[in-house]
């Protein structure tokens, strides 16, 4: 394993455990843990959230894909979140996916894939309405979503990337929070702080460390196409990636592509990375009811 992503699970792990010290499952939320979607590593499990008033009833479903860069995160991680927006009137499903540098890509993208089939055949078991599926990634798991909506739309990319998603399948529409759309890596150092971080990150996520080739292919901006659901792209005046945001959402505009695009800002706190994943801001609350919103206006 790099430095970089030894640091980054360091780093990341303490800022979100300060962030999310004292939080416990809600009392209005049913949840089920640990349900296994694929049997190639411990890992791949998922966890489905449920608002309990709604007992009995088919919600329609949004799907998690976290990030953490690559090489960081867990459905523990993202519990509280995903809870949150089961509180909503969603079922949240909330999963696990293989990181690199452990497991390279492609492995986070068949595992994400994987998830999204067994959303859709487990649908009975857990009263999720199949026709209503949707997605919210955020950081590296925006990527990965993007990714994985080409895909969908895109029978020949979806194979470049070692992937068949389920037939006829694209998400009714997808939260893009603070995620990265564009992979460029320099010919060498750079001395700006984020392309070197990617290029680093880069040489553990990709079997060949980062090719020009590679970063074309995982560069979700380079791949959007008229077929696209309807988006929610965010990203706030702290955000690191947010230079990223409005390129894609030209692009999506470019084909055709229903977006809606906020950039938040507070006058009490600067709003930065993932800031929506905090449960404790009133930020993040508004953030999450102005997505929620938006899948509500596509059931």
């Amino acid at each position: 394993m790099s430095v970089t992503s030894d640091t980054i699970r360091k780093m990341f792990k303490e800022g979100d455990d300060i962030r999310d010290a004292g939080l416990s499952t809600p009392d209005d939320i049913v949840r089920f843990d640990d349900l296994r979607y694929a049997n190639d590593d411990p890992c791949q499990l998922l966890d489905v959230y449920r608002p309990r008033e709604q007992e009995g009833e088919v919600l329609p479903v949004i799907v998690s894909v976290h990030g953490g860069g690559w090489v960081y995160g867990d459905k523990e991680r993202y519990q509280w979140y995903c809870m949150s927006l089961a509180q909503r009137g969603f079922a949240v499903v909330n999963f696990t996916y293989r990181l690199a540098p452990e497991h390279k890509f492609p492995a986070s993208m068949q595992d994400t894939n994987e998830v999204f089939r067994w959303v859709l055949a487990h649908a009975a078991d857990y009263g999720l309405d199949a026709r209503h599926v949707f997605a919210v990634g955020d950081s590296a798991g925006a990527h990965m979503l993007s990714m994985y909506v080409a895909a969908c739309t895109d029978n020949s990319y979806a194979a470049a990337i070692g992937i068949t998603t389920p037939d006829g399948f694209v998400p009714a529409g997808i939260g893009l929070n603070c995620g990265a759309y564009r992979i460029i890596i320099p010919e060498q150092k750079s001395g700006d702080m984020m392309l070197d971080l990617t290029a680093n990150l880069m040489e553990d996520f990709l079997p060949h460390k980062g090719t020009p080739e590679e970063c074309a292919l995982i560069s979700p901006i380079d791949h959007v196409n008229e077929k696209w659901p309807p988006a929610f792209v965010m990203t706030a005046e702290d955000d690191f990636l947010a230079s990223d945001a409005l390129p894609l959402v030209h692009a999506l505009m470019e084909h055709n592509v229903e977006v809606c695009f906020h950039y938040y800002h507070s006058p009490e706190r600067k709003l930065g990375h993932v800031f929506h994943c905090n449960m404790k801001l009133d930020e993040a609350r508004v953030c999450n009811d102005d997505e929620c919103a938006f899948f509500f206006a596509h059931i």
